[in-house]
């Protein structure tokens, strides 16, 4: 399976370097990177958003932040998505019954390892890749008084940061890089 267009055989050093970073940090080549070289200001601007993704944040741990990946790229349907960021979920404590739950083919309630906290977290994510975006006040009224504001800002730009990869690879047609393997 190949990308919509192959990266442009000339890159400039300073994109050269960038991929080169996230390739070591990955230990995948890095295709959408490559790609996005055709035009620098993307390549730059995609690279700083990666590069501030929230990773762990006071009770936003690395597991609810993972969840939260998942859950987007799950509701993204992102082949390329779903590889990366469910990539050594095990590593979290991300169980079997739980990533079933995460693609939807098991109810969140059903989940008896899932915190209250990370139920709503998942859910926030898939209203967040959901196309219209609704969300009833009586969810807005759970999330505020179980988050506080900064944890619903990075809840919310962490499922957005997913779909903005999802829509951007899914447009260029980039096949999964492999994480899963």
């Amino acid at each position: 399976m190949h990308a919509f267009i192959e990266p442009p055989r000339r890159i400039s050093p300073v994109l050269r370097l960038g991929i080169w970073v996230s390739e070591k940090v990955t230990g995948r080549i890095m295709l959408p990177a490559r790609i996005l070289a055709w035009y620098p200001k993307a390549a730059v601007g995609s690279g700083a958003l990666e590069s501030l993704v929230a990773h762990h944040d006071g009770k936003l741990d690395e597991r609810m932040l993972k969840l939260v990946r998942m859950a987007a790229s799950f509701a993204a349907a992102c082949p390329f998505c779903i590889d990366m960021n469910s990539h050594e979920h095990e590593s979290l404590g991300i169980g079997a019954d739980e990533v079933l739950a995460l693609r939807g083919q098991a109810a969140l309630e059903n989940v008896p390892t899932f915190s209250e906290r990370e139920r709503l977290a998942i859910a926030y994510a898939r209203l967040v890749s959901q196309t219209p975006l609704k969300f009833h006040p009586d969810f807005i009224a759970q999330i505020k008084s179980n988050f506080d504001e900064r944890e619903m800002v990075i809840l919310a730009s962490t499922a957005a940061q997913v779909n903005y990869w999802a829509r951007l690879i899914q447009a260029l047609g980039i096949p999964p890089a492999g994480f899963s393997e």
